[in-house]
């Protein structure tokens, strides 16, 4: 059995020393134990799980009859969780994908904007769930400002609820909409993003932006993958020549000429980026690209948003630019 505290403590030296963590060493706010495989004992005929606890003391767990219980047939069991109110027990498969489409995310304070040759380019809305967080921010700062905790506290969980909510909604929209599709990502390290040496304003939006997040909700649902995020701005996607300075929000390459938004041309990036590490040539260019497609979570209720593109589940809605597509096309028929 593996406390808390020690692989808190494992994980922030590992981090220490490759100089992605601050020399104050963590401290456990929720206690909790990861159980050993070699501790545990799984009846999947039972769908029950016994856990030793130190020799001939025992704890079973059973998930029989419970929500999940079809959904995860024939998944394995990994290593279970023990927390002071609940049990996490993880579950895995081998299941193989049968990959049909690649697309690349970059991710921004406001949007996701994707990339696909077969879609072309997405933009994933987000300015709801940051005006969600921004009400609650002030919500709470009212609190603590006249000393009331538990008034902190209610709204500190509320916002959590529904970020989570948002996320998860999200995530599963993302899979239902590009079904059999690798997902990538940029391998964002949030203590860079949020480090002294980024503006204050600057700091702020990158902590209220859950990057982590989303990428770990869509990870549950389908396949993903991280790619590094140096330059993924500031490089051509057509001719590779990278620019000294990111200015504006077009990019224009001096080289061969292109301009294209650049969001779009992150996300193009990303998606060539994959693409070498699989051993693809850089052969594509984005000005083929003619469509957009425009997606968005709704929040239930009388929530702050700023705009909420559409209502229910995720799917394609009207573009806000002239131009623009709603709906599934390849780059040849824009």
């Amino acid at each position: 059995m593996q406390g808390g505290g020690q692989s808190v403590m494992e994980s922030w030296r590992k981090r220490y020393l490759k100089g992605k963590a601050r020399k104050v060493k963590p401290r456990v706010k929720r206690r909790f134990a990861r159980c050993k495989a070699t501790l545990m004992k799984v009846d999947y005929d039972e769908k029950s799980i016994r856990i030793t606890l130190r020799p001939g003391e025992y704890v079973e767990v059973s998930w029989n009859g419970r929500w999940f219980t079809r959904r995860v047939e024939g998944w394995r069991v990994g290593e279970v969780i023990l927390k002071d109110d609940r049990i996490l027990i993880p579950f895995e498969t081998a299941k193989v994908v049968d990959v049909k489409d690649v697309i690349g995310w970059d991710s921004n304070e406001l949007s996701l904007d994707g990339f696909s040759p077969r879609v072309g380019f997405i933009k994933v809305d987000l300015r709801p769930l940051q005006s969600m967080k921004i009400v609650y921010e002030r919500k709470k700062r009212i609190a603590q400002s006249k000393g009331l905790k538990y008034v902190y506290e209610k709204y500190d969980v509320r916002e959590r609820n529904r970020e989570k909510d948002f996320i998860n909604k999200l995530a599963s929209g993302l899979t239902k909409l590009f079904p059999n599709s690798v997902h990538v990502f940029e391998d964002l390290e949030k203590e860079n993003l949020v480090s002294r040496r980024e503006p204050k304003g600057r700091r702020k939006r990158n902590a209220r932006t859950p990057w982590e997040l989303i990428q770990g909700k869509a990870s549950e649902r389908a396949v993903i993958e991280r790619v590094p995020p140096k330059n993924t701005s500031r490089t051509c996607p057509r001719c590779g020549y990278v620019v000294k300075t990111r200015v504006g929000r077009v990019f224009r390459c001096p080289r061969c000429g292109l301009e294209l938004d650049r969001q779009k041309v992150a996300a193009v990036n990303i998606y060539l980026r994959y693409l070498r590490m699989r051993g693809f040539p850089h052969s594509y260019d984005p000005e083929r690209v003619k469509g957009e497609l425009w997606v968005g979570v709704a929040l239930r209720g009388r929530s702050p948003v700023i705009w909420a593109p559409m209502k229910g589940a995720l799917r394609a809605v009207k573009p806000r630019e002239e131009g623009l597509i709603s709906s599934y096309i390849k780059p040849n028929e824009a």
